[in-house]
């Protein structure tokens, strides 16, 4: 077993890192007191292949393994996390469905516009009655009156509304999740491609949030909007399996983006401690400071390794090494996210009381790292779910 990064990853992990630093980090003061979406930073990911990292090659994409994604959250989120929740949102999430389940056409349609950074992706979920509780959604998808159920050529009326949908007043082209019918929960569950410009289609506010202030989150409304047959992926009543298994994916890059704010925060932290003086020395020669550093840096590392061991086991099924056909990561990833965000919130916390007052001031990044860690206990599975999915795991293979 080699814990160690391939040449490959350390090459990339050197380019981000470069990136981040020189392109990213400099603006995310501003882009979080504006509560900006980060396009031009975006823009510069694209030409550099990130916004389709998990495309494939046939498709423009780069095709990175998982542990390479990763990497690349990870460091984008170490300068911005905002951007990094952007990048995700768009890059795994936000393509999931299409990479795994959309027709040839489908793909040959949006891949390498998704990937050039042309087109950017948002998946749509969460309503206000249904979050975690993704079988009881209520947007409605219904196939026309007039449709001929023989003919292939209809078209679907969707209505409902949906929020926080992450990078939605921006994208191009959504996935959304509606059901055929709200009597079937999970069994109606039903995807679909939509276009921005969809007749319909309406974008709401956007929400004004505690952290990842530069990550737009808005409303979606839609009246009667029509979408063809042909934006349908899969078939109808999949839905729900293939958002548990896109949530599967994302949740292990939002451990990155977790595992980025805290590093980030470790760094500073260590700074700080090495350079402030009290009672005639650094902090850092004080016992209880090294207890605080080292405790935050080995927890820091093993949320590392449960990521790294997660987004491995991934690409590993997905090339059905070992005989592990059917076999999923579903336990593995929960343990990344429910671990790795919840240490985010502790090491950020943390920062704030090494800084003492100027941590607690917005002139100093600790504090929007706090405020930037805490969602990610919450978002695309709250803490207490990945709880369950993890006992549920283990109770049903043991």
């Amino acid at each position: 077993m080699n814990f160690n990064l391939t040449k490959e990853q350390l090459e990339l992990q050197a380019r981000i890192r470069a990136f981040a630093q020189k392109e990213v980090a400099p603006y995310a003061a501003q882009l979080d007191r504006e509560a900006k979406f980060p396009a031009d930073i975006l823009k510069k990911l694209a030409a550099q292949g990130y916004l389709g990292m998990c495309i494939s090659k046939e498709y423009n994409g780069l095709e990175l393994d998982s542990i390479s994604q990763c990497i690349v959250i990870e460091e984008i989120s170490k300068a911005c996390a905002s951007t990094a929740c952007c990048l995700a949102a768009h890059a795994s999430i936000g393509t999931f469905a299409l990479r795994n389940y959309g027709t040839s056409a489908q793909k040959q349609e949006y891949l390498p516009r998704l990937a050039s950074g042309e087109m950017i992706a948002c998946f749509s979920l969460t309503e206000p009655n249904a979050g975690s509780d993704a079988a009881n959604i209520e947007t409605t998808a219904r196939k026309e009156n007039s449709a001929n159920t023989n003919d292939k050529n209809f078209s679907y009326l969707i209505n409902g509304h949906k929020i926080f949908a992450t990078n939605g007043r921006d994208a191009d082209l959504i996935t959304l999740a509606a059901t055929v019918n709200p009597e079937l929960k999970h069994k109606g569950v039903t995807l679909f491609l939509i276009e921005k410009n969809t007749q319909g289609l309406k974008i709401g506010k956007s929400a004004d949030k505690l952290g990842l202030r530069a990550t737009d989150n808005c409303e979606l409304f839609f009246e009667n909007a029509k979408v063809p047959s042909d934006n349908l992926i899969g078939n109808e009543g999949e839905g729900f399996k293939i958002i548990m298994q896109a949530l599967d994916e994302s949740r292990i890059l939002i451990a990155a983006q977790a595992i980025g704010i805290a590093q980030q925060a470790l760094d500073l932290s260590i700074n700080h401690c090495k350079n402030r003086m009290q009672f005639g020395k650094n902090i850092s020669e004080f016992q209880a400071t090294q207890f605080k550093l080292a405790d935050m840096t080995t927890v820091l590392e093993a949320a590392r390794m449960l990521i790294y061991k997660a987004a491995a086991l991934k690409d590993e099924l997905a090339n059905n090494k070992h005989g592990n056909a059917g076999k999923r990561f579903t336990k593995e990833a929960a343990q990344a996210k429910l671990f790795a965000s919840e240490l985010a919130s502790k090491i950020t916390t943390e920062a704030i009381q090494l800084h003492g007052g100027k941590g607690y001031l917005r002139d100093y990044p600790v504090e929007r790292l706090m405020r930037d860690a805490k969602v990610t206990e919450i978002y695309e599975g709250t803490s207490e779910i990945q709880r369950l999915v993890i006992a549920r795991e283990i109770l049903r293979n043991q």
